[in-house]
């Protein structure tokens, strides 16, 4: 097995194609990862959620990663891992860029599932607010294995 790395269009390409990630944050030295779906472009993976632990504490520590990745076998994979910002997408500031990350994700399939029915099925009847934030792509890295 061949480990490489890839370029940095090599490495946008793989995110403009895969849709799920690994969403990491850490807040007082204590790390927390989850699996999230993710829609990227033009320097920003876009995300939905409900406020909850991963949200809570992204708004204290913005700073953040994800890693997404695509495995045909054990000796071929590819993974890349964004270093990033946490933006909440709220209005009225940010109301196009919103409507923006809403059209990305949407091309999606069951893009709003995972963010939303954990959340619903804890709340009950209550409604549960969905929450849109993007993250602004600092720097991106890649391997890939063949």
């Amino acid at each position: 097995m061949v480990i490489n790395e890839l370029t940095a269009a090599e490495c946008t390409e793989l995110l403009s194609r895969v849709s799920l990630g690994r969403l990491g944050c850490s807040l007082d030295n204590q790390p927390y990862v989850v699996p999230i779906f993710v829609a990227y472009d033009g320097g920003y993976l876009h995300a939905l959620s409900t406020v909850g632990q991963k949200v809570k504490w992204m708004r204290k520590n913005p700073k953040v990663c994800v890693q997404v990745d695509e495995i045909r076998s054990e000796s071929q994979w590819t993974s890349v891992v964004v270093n990033g910002q946490y933006q909440e997408l709220v209005e009225p500031r940010y109301t196009a860029e919103l409507a923006h990350a809403r059209k990305l994700l949407e091309k999606r399939l069951h893009w709003w599932e995972n963010a939303m029915a954990e959340r619903q099925l804890k709340a009950a009847d209550n409604l549960i607010a969905p929450l849109f934030f993007r993250i602004h792509v600092e720097s991106i890295t890649g391997l890939r294995a063949q």
